[in-house]
């Protein structure tokens, strides 16, 4: 596995969701419009705006924690049975702490 190559893909990625995590909190701090049947449809769309960022922000603190396993020099090695992610695993989810075995009996 390339390091720095799986440590580029969490920094883009992280630029990425912090990019759009402060497009979300300018379009909920827009003045919400007076017309009622306006502010209930865009009171909707501030609801899905606001579960996308929570969303965000947990994919945020999981890319932080593994660029500190990439710092620590634990990145790829499973933090339940000790074991080495897969490669394969690890290009589809590069954030993640688990193999698929301990990802299977978390979930």
């Amino acid at each position: 596995m390339d390091m720095e190559k799986q440590k580029s893909i969490l920094l883009s990625r992280r630029h990425e969701l912090v990019g759009h995590l402060v497009e979300v909190e300018h379009a909920l701090d827009e003045t919400p419009t007076r017309d009622f049947e306006d502010f209930a449809t865009e009171r909707q769309g501030d609801e899905v705006l606001e579960a996308l960022g929570h969303a965000e922000l947990e994919e945020v603190a999981r890319i932080d924690a593994a660029l500190g396993r990439v710092a620590a020099g634990t990145y790829g090695t499973c933090l339940r049975c000790g074991e080495m992610i897969s490669d394969a695993r690890l290009d589809v989810l590069p954030e993640t702490a688990l193999c698929r075995n301990c990802a299977a009996r978390n979930g």
